[in-house]
């Protein structure tokens, strides 16, 4: 999709268009970047990611619109419901990015490129948003193709042209490397893609490792992954919520008022997708924005807010962050396995803690969390209430009129 938050919010607001826009977070709350930005915006310099204090020095008129996420999700579930007439192949990527894979269908409707096409228009017509579309032998080039033109394109890439489009770029520009491995890759003389395509794979694997042999494939042509039917993903891994919070915390109360909210959201997302957690991480972004982070393996699973939040409580505890301050907060669920999964049963009540970055191990303690049936109940009783009216149509008294979130 084509600046997708922002053609969103400028579908509620046309008499923006043609102005330099950006969605951005509210500086007030201390979430001052850049999220998206309209072409305007961009010719002008303004860039994803960058605070809203430069981008206003480069465009002094710039417009900022605050970011709905939910509308968000909403207008991805529409797209990926087009894709779906024309493949059931259809593998999203992020909320505005999928694979399709069209070779059965162009049986029926044609040529890929068409496909693409007719694909754009539909989309424009029905939803008013344009998207740009990679056409490709595979999902790497298909992806470059996506990126290689804007706005509102198709770029086709095939096993003719593709070292013509893609090797005169600079190598920091190709899917999946990032400014490091691209300085790192400029640092031995490869500065382009075509450079990385010609050199010797060996060396690469020396330089990266197994990521070095999968560069080198995929610039090469030679990604034959395939893409997935629509539903076919991967288990969560992990399941985590981070607040940056408008000013800094500070104190057990703060910090107990701020782990109600994260850990109520990591328990409900758990709940939703039908999970459980043999682990919690904690991580800590001081105002200096020093970093830091502690986890711990549990015996027995948890799904609620209630035991994340203790687990949580005790490893800041152990950080030494219930006194001092601290900006950004995120709590996490890992070791994660279905909810339905057999549990190992012990004898023992165990628990272990190990911290980084210095990965030192903490003594094993015996406070291990269990939920009750009536814990459990209770949280799933509150998922369904806002299932049916609303995520803020129930909360927590402790936590009304705070001014944290």
């Amino acid at each position: 999709m084509n600046s997708f938050y922002c053609s969103v919010e400028l579908l509620e607001h046309p008499e923006l268009r043609g102005k330099p826009v950006a969605v951005a977070g509210d500086p007030e709350n201390r979430h001052g970047i850049i999220l998206a930005k309209s072409d305007a915006a961009k010719r002008l310099g303004v860039v994803t990611a960058e605070t809203i204090q430069s981008a206003r020095k480069k465009c002094p008129d710039l417009i900022l619109l605050s970011p709905h996420y939910n509308k968000y999700s909403d207008y991805s579930k529409q797209i990926n419901a087009i894709y779906l007439r024309y493949t059931n192949l259809v593998e999203p990527f992020s909320v505005d990015e999928s694979w399709l894979d069209v070779t059965a269908s162009e049986r029926l409707l044609g040529p890929a490129r068409q496909i693409a096409d007719e694909i754009r228009a539909t989309v424009k017509a029905e939803l008013g948003l344009t998207l740009s579309v990679g056409v490709s032998f595979n999902k790497t080039f298909a992806k470059m193709g996506s990126e290689y033109k804007k706005p509102d394109a198709t770029t086709e890439i095939t096993r003719e042209n593709y070292k013509q489009l893609l090797w005169p770029l600079p190598v920091g520009e190709f899917f999946f490397i990032g400014r490091a491995t691209a300085g790192r890759l400029n640092e031995v003389g490869i500065r382009t893609v075509g450079e990385l395509a010609q050199s010797d794979p060996d060396a690469l694997v020396k330089l990266f490792g197994v990521q070095g042999a999968a560069m080198h494939r995929a610039v090469n042509g030679l990604d034959d992954e395939p893409v997935r039917p629509w539903g076919d993903r991967d288990a969560a891994k992990s399941i985590g919520h981070g607040v940056t919070f408008p000013r800094d915390i500070c104190g057990a109360d703060d910090v107990s008022l701020a782990l109600t909210e994260i850990c109520d959201e990591v328990g409900a997302r758990l709940r939703r997708h039908s999970m459980k957690a043999y682990g919690v991480k904690v991580e800590v972004t001081e105002p200096d924005f020093r970093r830091h982070s502690r986890q711990r393996k549990l015996q027995t699973p948890i799904t609620t807010a209630a035991a994340i939040k203790k687990e949580s409580l005790a490893l800041l505890r152990e950080l030494g962050f219930l006194d001092r301050p601290i900006r950004l907060l995120t709590v996490t669920a890992i070791n994660l396995q279905e909810e339905a999964a057999a549990e190992q049963l012990t004898i023992f009540n165990y628990s272990s803690t190990t911290a980084s970055p210095s990965n030192t191990t903490v003594s094993p303690v015996n406070d291990s969390v269990r939920e009750t049936g009536r814990d459990v109940a209770l949280e799933r009783t509150l998922d369904e209430i806002r299932r049916k009216f609303g995520k803020n149509s129930i909360g927590y008294a402790r936590n009304l009129d705070d001014d944290l979130q």
